[in-house]
């Protein structure tokens, strides 16, 4: 069973999806995660997209951590049901009613059963804080083309987190993105997008890491 790992919800058991329709991230990955994302400061006060849900792990833990507002996606009815339930967890241990503003953190969360391209093609964003974690059966010209439309749907500074599975090639970025960073743990490999217009910016902001960190395996 996963938990929350910090924040206002630190500790909070999360329910797993059940049969085979999703893969949860492992809480190893979903810690070196939101580490290095926390140590780019884009959490707390962030709009975030947690495009393919599951359980909800990695939208409820940005949201522990201060997001002021995420909207969880998932297509299976199941997985819709159990973000329901892990968000309300997370919403009780924050001290929020319901999924709607928190009078302690003024957080905000939304649970829409959609397609995540379906849902990106009808909103405006923006986001500064997107989650990409498809199924790895999800071929990468699909996640291609989401990526494509929601790159003029980011704010600025926005980082897209894209979770693939490391026997698969990187997908390609297209226009407007740009790779700047690259983490593979076991079989799992994340990569770390940003709207490409800072990209000469990226190697001051995130620690000229876009070099040496894209070969790094984390063990």
């Amino acid at each position: 069973m996963s938990r929350i790992i910090s924040g206002a919800a630190g500790g909070v058991r999360l329910t797993s999806v059940p049969g085979d329709n999703t893969r949860p991230t492992t809480d190893r990955v979903k810690e070196s995660l939101f580490s290095k994302l926390e140590s780019y400061d884009i959490i707390r006060g962030a709009r975030v997209l947690d495009a393919f849900g599951g359980s909800g792990a990695l939208g409820c833990e940005a949201l522990s951590r201060g997001a002021a507002s995420v909207t969880l996606l998932d297509t299976y009815p199941k997985a819709v049901a159990v973000i329901r339930k892990n968000l309300a967890a997370v919403e009780k241990a924050m001290g929020c009613t319901g999924s709607g503003p928190s009078d302690a953190t003024g957080s905000v969360a939304h649970v829409q059963q959609s397609q995540a391209l379906t849902y990106v093609k009808s909103v405006s964003g923006p986001w500064d804080l997107v989650f990409v974690d498809p199924p790895y059966a999800v071929p990468n010209e699909q996640v291609s083309e989401l990526l494509e439309e929601l790159t003029s749907k980011l704010a600025e500074g926005a980082v897209v987190v894209v979770e693939r599975s490391s026997r698969d090639p990187e997908p390609v970025w297209g226009e407007g993105l740009y790779c700047f960073s690259t983490r593979q743990h076991g079989e799992t490999v994340l990569y770390y997008v940003e709207p490409d217009e800072v990209e000469e910016q990226a190697g001051d902001e995130f620690g000229n890491e876009s070099g040496e960190d894209a070969e790094e395996i984390a063990a």
